[in-house]
């Protein structure tokens, strides 16, 4: 019975050992005899969260690829090391970077934390300094250290969902741990901008599942971490050239999920940022795919309520795109009417200076496919009885390029913005708005007197039938009410129904 249970004692070890290696490679480090990397197990003491990347970091990053590693002494400095160590030495520093602080001992904690510290300070001066060589291993550490390191699970949000630009207003939170975070987003950032960086090696490391874990990272609630992303993110997108339509695909998703779904996203101005500069390097005539972005993922943007948090380098990004084609002039502004506001006036405001900045980049021939439903729009602004609105919408004249476009289609544009700027002379409230319309009202008549005359006499013919139209219709209620006035009289000549009883018994 004794020796049944002890040959059974290697195999409940060999099967805790293979799951221990599955599930938490990335952060147990069982000790090696062969490849000398000695790291300590902390995976009792890591959160069930950290195990998910853990299990990713173990796939990605086998041990194997250590095999043929001389264990260096990862306190040394690289300064003691001979030139040929330096690598070995540089694995080792970063195993030590993988272990999982003691939470259990506050001191030996705070030891371990300032020993890793120390540690991370010394890699980015080594990676800095240009006299590193990243050779396999060395590439598939620095990915595994970055991944333990930084891929985690965000709480909850808890705080609203403000409206407009009003988000800009909260206080940004910062995470209490971003002095060590810091530290790694400052390697991997010197790592991946490293000029000798095998490429060609680094992307079985850098792959899929690690830029959409990377991109999972946007929803940090701490500005200087997505700061930092937006660098690395961009970096990665310049050096990994294979990985480039797969990044346009995942961030596209990422934007479809937060347009048509949730309208949660903390990254979606640093993920434009990062498209602005991508957009101004694409070939020209632009492929169909780019197109299909600016239609299906930048335009839409223009939908959420939030859309004053990233308003700035949405805009950029789509003057980019009309800079490249500006037939797209027309898509986009038809676009931007078909998500125009009607009750959000701090958004209005954004629309209509983005609308200038596009007519700014905008044809002759293209203006003139969108010129009537855009001008419809402006009329309606500046009739608005927000006084900012308004005010926006006639500043559109003061633009050089705006009114040579007006000057050139004022046959069909003067007759469209007369009637608003009549209306707003005799019922606006604001001084300003009036004073404003008074100005624009002159400039068309220096434009084209006959055309300004024409469009008040067709106005006033048109308050005439409709003054007309309206006393036809008081008098035909009129006599309606006088015919209904009658009828009770004559309801009394007729004997009222008795009511319909019911033959079927309850």
């Amino acid at each position: 019975m004794i020796k049944q249970i002890l040959r059974k004692l290697p195999r409940k070890s060999q099967k805790s050992d293979s799951l221990d290696s599955a599930g938490n490679d990335s952060d147990n480090h069982a000790s090696n005899s062969d490849d000398g990397v000695q790291c300590t197990n902390f995976g009792n003491k890591i959160s069930s969260r950290l195990r998910v990347v853990k299990r990713v970091s173990s796939a990605v990053f086998p041990a194997s690829i250590m095999a043929g590693v001389e264990a260096v002494e990862p306190n040394l400095s690289f300064n003691n090391v001979s030139n040929p160590q330096k690598p070995n030495l540089f694995i080792s520093k970063l195993n030590l970077c993988c272990e999982a602080c003691n939470s259990s001992d506050p001191d030996k904690g705070t030891a371990e934390q300032d020993l890793k510290r120390r540690t991370l300070i010394e890699l980015v001066d080594f990676v800095s300094s240009g006299s590193a060589k990243f050779n396999e291993a060395a590439i598939a550490a620095m990915c595994k250290m970055c991944a333990i390191n930084l891929f985690r699970v965000f709480p909850p949000k808890y705080r609203s969902n403000t409206a407009s630009g009003e988000a800009d207003d909260e206080e940004p939170m910062f995470d209490p741990a971003w002095s060590s975070l810091q530290l790694v987003y400052d390697l991997f950032l010197q790592f991946i901008s490293y000029s000798s960086l095998d490429a060609k090696v680094a992307k079985k490391y850098i792959d899929q599942p690690f830029i959409l874990r990377l991109l999972d990272l946007f929803e940090s609630e701490d500005p200087r971490e997505r700061d930092c992303l937006k660098t690395i993110l961009h970096r990665i997108y310049g050096k990994f050239t294979v990985h480039r339509p797969f990044v346009r695909k995942a961030v596209s998703n990422i934007i479809y999920t937060f347009v048509f779904e949730t309208e949660r996203h903390n990254g979606i101005a640093e993920l434009l940022e990062i498209f602005g500069s991508i957009i101004s390097g694409f070939a020209v005539p632009l492929k169909e795919e780019h197109k299909m972005f600016l239609c299906r993922v930048l335009i839409p943007l223009h939908k959420p309520k939030s859309v004053g948090v990233y308003h700035q380098q949405l805009t950029y990004c789509v003057v980019q795109f009309i800079d490249k084609d500006p037939k797209l002039a027309n898509s986009v502004i038809t676009g931007l009417l078909k998500y125009w506001p009607v009750t959000n006036s701090q958004k209005e405001l954004m629309f209509i200076s983005e609308s200038e900045e596009i007519l700014e980049m905008i044809s002759m021939t293209e203006f003139q496919k969108i010129m009537v439903p855009l001008f419809r729009r402006i009329a309606c602004c500046l009739n608005s009885f927000h006084y900012q609105v308004a005010e926006r919408a006639h500043m559109l004249w003061n633009n050089e390029h705006v009114l040579n476009l007006i000057k050139h289609n004022r046959q069909v544009i003067f007759p469209l913005i007369f009637p608003a700027l009549e209306r707003n002379s005799q019922n606006h409230w604001h001084q300003t708005v009036l004073n404003l319309t008074k100005n624009t009202r002159k400039m068309l008549s220096e434009i084209d007197d006959e055309l300004t005359l024409a469009c008040e006499r067709k106005l006033e013919e048109e308050d005439s039938q409709s003054n007309e139209a309206s006393e036809k219709r008081k008098l035909t209620w009129e006599r309606l009410e006088l015919a209904a006035g009658f009828e009770p009289a004559a309801a009394n000549l007729v004997p009222p129904l008795k009511p319909a009883t019911c033959s079927v018994a309850c």
